[in-house]
């Protein structure tokens, strides 16, 4: 288990839509190991293999339900449908710090996939939970959720893209520090 640097906005890797897992074996669960350590020390919500620069269909979330219940778990070759509802809500994400902005997304979706060991899935979510799920399977297609803002919000983001692009990222954006709160 290790910690691995996030990859920043501008990094080819978070456009590439990620390959399809075939091999539910101990690499992929030392990478789903490595994506909860990293997701804890950025204090991330969620977190995608690319976001680590792994081309791979496989995310981990770590959700508060409520005050002392959390929803924690890997997801492998992911799909969603059943989306159901609108709503509009703040997000960011470790590959955009300091970067938040509201998303309009469905409310409700039904997530099929597979844990690391290989076991299907297959639930219905909602809520912040939802959202979460959202957010990560993006990142799988190359999406980042700044591209599901207006075209007016995105220019008003430009300068501070760019600035990521060009590797300038908030002062004490590192693990243990994260990205000053809840992000994906």
């Amino acid at each position: 288990m290790a910690i691995r640097p996030v990859r920043i906005y501008g990094d080819p890797v978070l456009r590439q839509k990620a390959a399809d897992v075939t091999a539910f074996d101990d690499s992929l669960r030392a990478l789903v190991a490595d994506l909860f350590d990293t997701m804890k020390a950025y204090r991330g919500v969620g977190l995608a293999a690319p976001q680590v620069g792994v081309a791979q269909r496989v995310f981990v979330v770590d959700v508060p339900v409520d005050e002392q219940t959390r929803e924690r778990f890997a997801v492998v070759n992911p799909g969603l449908d059943m989306r159901e509802g609108k709503d509009v809500a703040e997000e960011g994400c470790l590959s955009m710090p300091g970067i938040y902005e509201d998303v309009t997304r469905p409310v409700k979706v039904r997530l099929r996939g597979f844990d690391e060991h290989g076991a299907p899935i297959q639930r219905v979510v909602d809520g912040y939970l939802a959202r979460t799920l959202q957010h990560e399977a993006d990142h799988l297609d190359g999406v980042l959720f700044t591209d599901r803002l207006s075209p007016l919000k995105r220019q008003f983001l430009r300068r501070q893209l760019d600035a990521l692009a060009r590797g300038e990222v908030p002062e004490g954006y590192h693990p243990e520090a994260g990205g000053g709160g809840p992000a994906s």
